[in-house]
């Protein structure tokens, strides 16, 4: 655990490699953070508006009290995990992974609202990362109370027409499908918290428009799932490049916090002027 103590503004979390949030808020897993002038970030999760705020000893999460923190944040950051112990078995299964941990130590993969999760990355689907920010917005404006995501049983008796103002889409029918499936109880959220992988995958898989690329990135960023392994376009580019032959069960009981750091690592340096791992 990063130390951290309470003051008068909320939680100071001491500086660490370890915590980064342009790498944890910035790479794909959540869509209601966005970046502040000063270096900071504002976001909503858990139902709760938070503001982490640059320090020169750490960063602050502001008006949070202990029980707070504790409660919530502790565990959607997943700060009582020890990453470097993880990078560190990861880094002996193979060169670039080792690499790749290296490049960004201050990942961390949240724990979000497994509803949550699951609708925003149906909502992904062939789409970039403005986009799905303002259909998320929508949708929490539209039918949340005071702005909070709703729940699919706030959602299961509408139809489509209904779900225009987000301008969501094909992706609308997939919404309601995973809104009625959850509510009927089809689709158990609890129950796929500790289901074997391969029937949590196919439970999810049960919703109309969710494949496997869907259901596995639910898996890990929803239901905290670190085994799971969620391959698009630019891992399989990766997986094909760099990890020829391997299964993502190969990178052991972490396989998801593997994907984060191969998928941060090889997006960057592909993105600045051809760089190659090797």
């Amino acid at each position: 655990m990063i130390p951290c103590r309470e003051t008068p503004q909320g939680i100071l979390l001491s500086r660490s490699e370890e915590f980064e949030p342009s790498q944890i808020l910035d790479c794909g897993q959540c869509f209601r953070w966005d970046p502040d002038p000063d270096g900071g970030w504002t976001g909503i999760a858990m139902d709760r508006r938070l503001r982490l705020s640059p320090q020169p000893e750490g960063w602050l999460f502001e008006d949070v009290r202990i029980d707070e923190f504790e409660r919530i944040w502790i565990p959607y950051f997943d700060l009582d995990r020890d990453y470097s112990a993880i990078r560190a078995d990861l880094s002996a299964r193979h060169e670039i992974l080792a690499k790749a941990a290296a490049f960004a130590p201050g990942i961390r993969i949240l724990c979000q609202d497994p509803w949550e999760a699951l609708c925003s990355f149906i909502i992904s689907q062939n789409n970039n990362i403005p986009r799905i920010k303002g259909i998320v917005a929508r949708l929490c404006a539209h039918f949340g109370e005071n702005g909070k995501f709703p729940g699919p049983e706030r959602l299961a008796g509408l139809s489509v027409e209904d779900l225009a103002p987000l301008r969501s889409g094909f992706r609308a029918k997939y919404i309601l499908s995973a809104s009625r499936l959850v509510s009927d109880g089809t689709v158990d959220l609890q129950a796929i918290r500790t289901l074997p992988l391969p029937q949590a995958r196919a439970s999810l898989m049960q919703i109309l428009g969710v494949g496997v690329k869907v259901a596995e990135c639910a898996l890990l960023y929803g239901f905290h799932r670190l085994d799971a392994f969620p391959i698009d376009v630019w891992m399989k580019r990766a997986m094909d490049r760099y990890f020829p032959g391997m299964e993502p069960d190969e990178f052991g009981p972490y396989a998801g916090i593997a994907q984060q750091y191969i998928f941060h690592y090889i997006r960057s340096l592909e993105k600045t002027a051809g760089k190659n791992p090797r």
